[in-house]
């Protein structure tokens, strides 16, 4: 049995940078270092880091998203798509947080790393029910101990929370004015 030959395919141009990290990240699964890819890529950080811009700037355009938590990256389904992917995954709608959990979040967001008695201090109230429900929802983690007396936790945002919000880092929370007038 004789086997036809196989169609000639035209040559591929060598693959960008910002192709490359686009591939390595959708296999990942999981965040990766720059270090780490830098180090796959055999580039500087740098280098790496303007790829990374690139391809951040491509994904607006598109279904996914660049996310990055200091100087891990990944990549995410986009935030306006969410309902769409909940209900192609048989996913129960995500239930609201309470404004206690909104507050929260909210203190440890813009104050992290912060302690259970700390964000008390603040909020005049116990908390260390909502800190659970934070914590099972994986908006938030403990971030370490505290050096004093008792070792209290640390509280920290996580990936999780930065996909909830649909923030590509802790840098696009808006700016949180203190001082400013409440609106009339």
């Amino acid at each position: 049995m004789e086997q036809s030959p196989l169609p000639d395919i035209p040559p591929q141009p060598a693959p960008t940078t910002v192709q490359l990290i686009e591939a390595i990240l959708f296999v990942a699964g999981e965040p990766v270092t720059i270090t780490e890819l830098a180090r796959t890529l055999d580039l500087p950080p740098d280098a790496v880091e303007q790829a990374l811009d690139g391809l951040a700037a491509a994904c607006i355009e598109r279904g996914v998203r660049l996310q990055r938590d200091a100087d891990r990256v990944q990549l995410v389904s986009a935030p306006e798509a969410a309902a769409v992917i909940e209900r192609f995954l048989g996913a129960p709608p995500a239930t609201r947080l309470s404004n206690a959990a909104l507050e929260v979040l909210t203190i440890i967001a813009y104050r992290q790393p912060i302690t259970r008695a700390q964000i008390e201090a603040i909020r005049g109230v116990d908390s260390s029910g909502v800190l659970r429900a934070l914590l099972a929802r994986d908006l938030i983690a403990e971030g370490g101990r505290l050096e004093t007396a008792g070792r209290p936790i640390l509280y920290v945002t996580t990936a999780g929370f930065l996909r909830q919000f649909g923030l590509s880092s802790l840098a696009d929370l808006p700016p949180l004015d203190l001082l400013a007038p409440p609106p009339s």
